[in-house]
């Protein structure tokens, strides 16, 4: 994969950069495994605006993706790499020995003609999907479950992998890309390798348009209001906050302050968080 940039016409395309999309196979996604996607917009039941800045995009199919992976013993055929506009990483499709096709997400790696497989035995090569604890130490995994059977829930944005650190009991200690340590349950699957598409984060949008066609919507800085508006707001000028941090609308810290739950049973198992990103 590599990243296109465009000659300076115009003040959009003067910053603006995409993917050359080289990697992609297929450009049509496979119809029985896609569906409809409800736009909620940022409102809850009731229509109001719980989340806000989001409204607008592109309309767009929803991409079954298999993060289970539960299909053991059955070697499946990479058939086609294809763009998916509900994530920043590629997919693949498969067609298993038995009929059945499945998305996963597409390995770095990975391409048309490879065979892969799942299951406690699979070889530990890219794209195939095993048990923690049968996957080697320092072997980089994606995909990861939280728990077992559920499917996997970490590391699965583009360019992504985290890496095996220790096995003791029941436990795998795995060292996630924010660099927080933490353990898995050893019967979690994780599929071996890195996300593909690592190439994304250096793709410039150029113009607020790209940022609607992705369904966000402008963002006014709360020191841009009025008093009535945001704590922020109002003041001569450019007025400093007014308080001992940044809030949010409604009052609430915001930028750096902890919203983790303390009573959270599963921080018994973070070996080490995450850095706080302060001072950077």
């Amino acid at each position: 994969m590599g990243i296109r940039s465009y000659r300076p016409c115009t003040p959009g395309t003067r910053q603006a950069s995409v993917s050359d999309f080289s990697e992609i196979t297929k450009t049509a996604p496979e119809k029985s495994l896609t569906r409809y996607k409800h736009n909620p917009k940022g409102r809850n039941n009731r229509g109001v605006v719980t989340s806000r800045h989001r409204g607008g995009g592109h309309k767009k199919l929803y991409r079954e993706i298999d993060f289970r992976r539960d299909k053991h013993n059955v070697p499946a055929k990479v058939a086609a790499i294809e763009y998916d506009p509900n994530r920043n990483a590629r997919i693949a499709l498969l067609f298993y020995k038995d009929g059945e096709k499945r998305y996963i997400l597409a390995a770095n790696g990975l391409e048309v003609g490879t065979v892969i497989i799942s299951g406690p035995d699979s070889p530990y090569e890219v794209g195939n999907a095993l048990p923690l604890s049968n996957i080697p130490l320092g072997t980089d995994v994606h995909n990861i479950e939280l728990v077992a059977g559920k499917g996997g829930q970490m590391v699965r944005s583009a360019g992504a992998s985290a890496q095996v650190v220790a096995k003791e009991g029941d436990y795998v200690t795995i060292k996630l890309p924010s660099k927080e340590v933490r353990m898995v349950r050893k019967e979690c699957y994780a599929t071996i390798g890195q996300v593909g598409n690592a190439e994304f984060r250096n793709i410039k949008l150029g113009k607020a348009g790209r940022k609607r066609h992705l369904g966000v919507r402008p963002h006014v800085r709360g020191s841009a209001m009025n008093p009535c508006d945001h704590p922020h707001g109002g003041g001569e000028g450019r007025a400093p906050i007014g308080r001992s941090g940044p809030v949010t609308p409604w009052g609430k810290p915001a930028l750096g302050a902890k919203t983790r739950n303390k009573k959270k049973r599963s921080s018994a198992l973070i070996v080490r968080r995450r850095p706080s990103g302060k001072g950077k």
